[in-house]
């Protein structure tokens, strides 16, 4: 099954938009999950409490490569459980990778053959030929930087070139020239809801959304819904970490995890309708 399949299923099991960030920060996790092991506790205890409640896992590899060797084998050891024990909830490294064919050989073969996941963030930025190496894993989702959700981002997504903005190009090169296995995906702030509505219309109800930026990022539920699903009510993947991992950072964390997570997938599927 792949990835964008295996999603529409588990939209529709769960009744659920929202992605789980299990982005284990180890100055938040709670001190009494000790050890070298201590972000695979933590994230393997976020995942067993709202498996019911999300529509996929993202990893984001920055906080596991931040220990070195360890946090790497962590990383791979999340990933083999998540496939070993919930092989129907599709999983995302955020990675945003981007380089030349031959480094991109290895970025792929790292996120889709060793830790296995679904699905990878990229950088456009190199242009599609770079990212054939990702495109062409036709049941993997490659999942595009487009209108990012932090404060700067206009800095260079706003710059214009032939009347059109950077992401809006970014927007329609992907749907017009990259998306010939139907796997891609775009990244779109939830900080922005005019652009997200915007891009919605620019590629149309067949393309999934990521969209980061609700919770600490500052995003709203409500905007946020409206602007970017498709005709089916679907077609968005809303992503929270902090506000729902770090709900507390005590004894209780997972307790308060699954009560942040099902506050959140509630409060989508009111807007949602």
């Amino acid at each position: 099954m792949d990835f964008l399949d295996k999603l529409t299923k588990c939209i529709r099991k769960n009744n659920s938009l929202l992605c789980v960030g299990l982005d284990p920060d180890k100055t938040n996790i709670p001190k009494h999950l000790k050890g070298v092991s201590s972000q695979y506790q933590f994230t393997k205890s976020i995942v067993d409490v709202t498996s019911d409640l999300v529509c996929a896992f993202k990893l984001n590899s920055a906080f596991y490569e931040a220990e070195g060797s360890n946090g790497i084998l962590q990383l791979k050891k999340i990933c083999d459980y998540l496939n070993s024990n919930y092989s129907h909830i599709p999983t995302i490294l955020d990675a945003k990778r981007a380089d030349i064919g031959n480094t991109n050989y290895g970025y792929a073969a790292y996120a889709f053959d060793y830790l296995n996941v679904g699905a990878v963030t990229v950088n456009p930025y190199l242009g599609g030929k770079t990212l054939s190496l990702f495109l062409d894993r036709k049941d993997r989702g490659v999942i595009i930087l487009c209108r990012t959700s932090n404060p700067g981002a206009g800095e260079i997504q706003d710059l214009v070139s032939d009347d059109k903005k950077i992401y809006q190009i970014v927007a329609e090169k992907v749907k017009n020239d990259w998306n010939e296995n139907a796997n891609c995906l775009l990244v779109v702030g939830a900080t922005y809801p005019e652009e997200l509505a915007e891009i919605r219309k620019i590629v149309g109800d067949d393309m999934v959304l990521l969209i980061p930026g609700l919770g600490a990022q500052g995003g709203e539920v409500e905007a946020t819904v409206k602007a970017g699903v498709n005709k089916h009510r679907e077609g968005i993947i809303i992503n929270s970490s902090r506000s729902v991992i770090f709900a507390s950072t005590g004894t209780d964390f997972a307790e308060a995890a699954r009560k942040a997570a099902t506050e959140f997938r509630n409060e989508i599927n009111k807007v949602r309708g």
